[in-house]
């Protein structure tokens, strides 16, 4: 049973082994309210999950400590329990999917942890986990529907209140939802009044659709480059957590996950998986009701693979209305892209790429394409290029 004093002996129990996280203010990331940022990203181990899988490991009997520990995880409840195994002189065994990042799945086999890779996504994990649990005799060490983990990542809830006591909306990501059980459990006892929202990716909202059809459902598939929260179904517990203590759970796609962490890493210099950057997705995309209000976005982890980086900046660029492609018809004369390059030029936009190409059957005979990739301020820098554009005559496609 969850209580606030088992989140307030987590607290205790966890001054050996994390740090508790900056309350960082962020003025620049949105104008209509107050965004402070919960650092999670920068715990130990680049995650919140090291203080649910440490708490519960501390509260092992010496016989289940004997027998080793097992768990599952996309890579950062990997790495709280490995660590948390290690330092306490326990074995750990790991079961990833074979899609997990590779560098979080080097970051558990560091931190002391066999590796076991499983075929398919985490749920296929963690049936392999509950195979290998019963065969061998390991204690399970649940990534979210376990209470000693919620406690424990309800001591995040207790610091938010000591580091911004006037806080309006706490905004969570959600996967499995025992970050969200403990933040909103925590919260919700000390000050009522504060709403909490959760935030899942659009294309893993197994926690959106079970609470709002009022019973747990199963996703038959998942897709997100948010991989920390591509959970199929939600935990029994974490479940009922979320119906009562959680004002609302919203969506965010993947191109608005890009957005957030570019612009986190552009406006705060700081570095968040996809499944840490939703929270400020629902606030830069107006997903949630926070205007005017002192709002805590909660940065759940930082262990992005850099190979997914560059291409989710990629991504963010193009969501945030500094990159564009064009595509102009024109004629195959001398001096066409001279007068394009100079009208963007003018504008201040900055020709990355160039690519010309005659035109197709159906077009004129003497006709061409010019695809022209630019570096652009905004979404209203991009309509001022095309307007200009169009003005002296050119034909955007």
């Amino acid at each position: 049973m969850l209580t606030l004093d088992k989140i307030y002996h987590a607290a205790f129990v966890l001054k050996e082994a994390i740090r508790p996280t900056d309350m960082i203010y962020a003025p620049n990331l949105c104008k209509k309210c107050d965004v402070y940022l919960k650092a999670e990203n920068l715990q130990v181990t680049g995650s919140f999950k090291v203080r649910g899988a440490y708490y519960k490991i501390s509260q092992l009997s010496e016989e289940e400590k004997k027998k080793g520990v097992i768990a599952c995880s996309a890579g950062n409840h990997a790495q709280g329990v490995a660590l948390a195994a290690t330092k306490n002189g326990i074995k750990s065994l790991i079961c990833l999917p074979d899609g997990a990042p590779i560098s979080k799945v080097e970051a558990t086999r560091r931190l002391g942890a066999e590796i076991c890779l499983v075929k398919g996504v985490y749920d296929d994990a963690y049936n392999k986990a509950l195979q290998l649990k019963e065969e061998c005799g390991y204690t399970f060490i649940h990534p979210f529907d376990d209470i000693d983990v919620i406690a424990g990542q309800g001591t995040i809830g207790l610091e938010i209140l000591d580091q911004l006591p006037a806080v309006d909306a706490v905004v969570v990501p959600i996967g499995g939802g025992g970050l969200i059980s403990g933040v909103a459990y925590a919260i919700k006892c000390l000050k009522p009044s504060v709403k909490v929202y959760g935030v899942q990716a659009s294309g893993a909202p197994s926690m959106l659709n079970s609470v709002h059809d009022h019973k747990i459902e199963k996703l038959d598939c998942v897709s997100t480059i948010a991989d920390g929260i591509a959970v199929k179904e939600p935990g029994a517990n974490t479940f009922e957590f979320c119906s009562k203590y959680v004002d609302e759970i919203v969506s965010v796609s993947d191109d608005e996950i890009s957005a957030a962490i570019l612009s986190l890493i552009e406006q705060q210099k700081l570095v968040t998986e996809g499944a840490g950057a939703v929270s400020v997705a629902a606030v830069l995309f107006n997903k949630i009701p926070v205007e005017g209000k002192r709002v805590c976005c909660l940065l759940s982890g930082g262990n992005i693979d850099v190979t997914i980086l560059s291409r989710v900046i990629k991504r963010g660029l193009l969501m945030s209305g500094r990159n564009t492609m064009l595509m102009i018809e024109l004629l195959d004369k001398p001096g066409q892209l001279k007068d394009v390059a100079t009208i963007i030029a003018d504008l201040g936009g900055n020709v990355i790429s160039v690519h010309h190409e005659r035109a197709n059957e159906g077009s004129d005979v003497n006709g061409c394409f010019l695809r022209i990739q630019v570096e652009t301020k905004n979404f209203d820098h991009i309509a001022q290029i095309r307007k200009a554009l169009t003005d002296r005559g050119f034909k955007l496609v």
